[in-house]
C-alpha cells in the first residue's frame, strides 16, 4: 500500500536541528524544506496528501493546485495563513496545535520582566565596557533597581499562557489583575476589571491576547497616557495589538518606564519600525522567540504528528475545518 506523502514547508521556522522528526517520518514519506516562497508552494504540495506549514500562506488558488491534499496541519496555534473557507469547500481538514509553548512563553514573560526592572542589560554593559572598573566605589547605582514584589500585574488575555503567567508572578510576590474580556460578566471582586480601570491600577501590564477586529490597537497613546507613570509594558502576544508608534514616544517622555516586545505588527520588521529607533530607553527587543524553547518546538512536533494520525484514523482531533 502506498504510503501518504507528507510535505513540511518551512523547517527552519521550527526546527535548527535539534528536533525529533521520527513522529512525522513514521506516518508517511516526509520531505521538508526549510524555507517555501509563494511561487514554490503548488509546485511542493502538488502530490501531498498533508500539508504541514507554519506560517506559508495557502489560500484558495494553493488548495486548488493539490488535488491529492487531504489535511492541512498547522505548525502553530493561530490560522490566519490559511484559507479556511476554500480548504472547506475543496474538503480539506486543517488542524492545529495549541497550549505547546506556555512553560516557554511564561519563562519569556517573566525573564524580560526583571530585565527590565533590574536594567540588567545596562549593569551588563557597563561592567564590560569599563566604568565598572573606573567606579571609585565597589558597585554602580546609575540605574533603578525595582523589586516586583509587592506590585500590581495586569494581565490583557487570561487564558492558558495569561493565567499561567499570573501564577509565576504571584509565586514573586505580585498582585494579578486580569481585563474583563466580557463586560456583562459578573466576576470575582478583584479578580477582573473592565480595561479602562484596570489600566492607572498596574505597575505592569502585559498582553498575551489574540489579535482578532476587537483587540487590534487595543493599547495605543490614550490608554498608555491613563497608565501609572514609569509602569512596565510587555507584549507577548501579537504585535497589531499595541501602537508601536506610541510606545516609542512613551519612553521617550518617560510615561513608560521600560518595554519588552517579542513580537512586531510586521515580522520581520520594516528598517523604520518606531521600536527599532536606537534612542528608546529601558525596551528589550526578541524577534517572536518567546514561544520556541527546544521542549515547545518538540511538543508541538509531536502533537502535530498525534493530529495527522488522528485524522488517518478517521478520528477529528484539534480540527479548525
Amino acid at each position: 500500500m502506498e504510503r501518504p506523502r507528507l510535505c513540511l514547508l518551512d523547517r527552519a521556522t521550527l526546527d535548527r536541528g535539534d528536533l525529533d522528526l521520527a513522529v512525522l517520518a513514521s506516518l508517511g514519506d516526509l520531505t521538508t524544506f526549510d524555507v517555501t516562497t509563494p511561487a514554490e508552494v503548488g509546485p511542493r504540495i502538488r502530490d501531498a496528501r498533508v500539508v504541514i506549514t507554519n506560517k506559508v500562506v495557502l489560500g484558495r488558488e494553493e488548495i486548488a493546485a493539490a488535488p491529492r491534499l487531504k489535511l492541512i496541519a498547522v505548525a502553530a496555534t493561530g490560522v490566519n495563513n490559511i484559507d479556511l473557507d476554500a480548504a472547506r469547500a475543496a474538503e480539506v481538514a486543517v488542524a492545529n496545535v495549541a497550549g505547546y509553548s506556555t512553560p516557554s512563553v511564561v519563562q519569556h514573560t517573566v525573564a524580560s520582566l526583571l530585565v527590565l526592572a533590574m536594567h540588567l542589560r545596562e549593569y551588563d554593559a557597563a561592567a564590560r565596557t569599563g566604568a565598572w572598573a573606573a567606579s571609585p566605589q565597589f558597585n554602580l547605582l546609575d540605574w533603578p533597581i525595582t523589586e516586583v514584589a509587592g506590585k500590581r500585574l495586569g494581565i490583557v488575555g487570561y487564558g492558558t499562557i495569561g493565567k499561567a503567567v499570573a501564577h509565576a508572578c504571584r509565586a514573586l510576590g505580585m498582585e494579578v489583575v486580569a481585563a474583563a474580556s466580557r463586560p456583562r460578566v459578573a466576576y470575582p471582586v478583584g479578580e477582573r476589571l473592565p480595561l479602562p480601570e484596570l489600566l492607572p491600577r498596574v505597575d505592569v501590564l502585559s498582553v498575551h491576547c489574540a489579535l482578532s477586529a476587537q483587540t487590534r490597537g487595543l493599547i495605543g497613546a490614550p490608554e498608555i497616557a491613563t497608565m501609572r507613570r514609569g509602569a512596565l509594558l510587555l507584549n507577548m502576544a501579537r504585535g497589531g495589538v499595541v501602537d508601536e508608534a506610541a510606545v516609542a514616544d512613551a519612553l521617550r517622555g518617560g510615561r513608560l518606564g521600560g518595554a519588552a516586545f517579542d513580537v512586531l505588527t510586521t515580522e520581520p520588521p520594516a528598517a523604520d519600525n518606531p521600536l527599532l529607533a536606537p534612542d528608546l530607553p529601558n525596551l528589550l527587543l526578541t524577534p517572536h522567540t518567546a514561544w520556541a524553547s527546544r521542549e515547545a518546538r518538540q511538543r508541538l512536533l509531536n502533537e502535530i504528528g498525534a493530529n495527522i494520525d488522528a485524522f488517518f484514523a478517521g478520528t477529528a482531533r484539534n480540527r479548525v475545518a
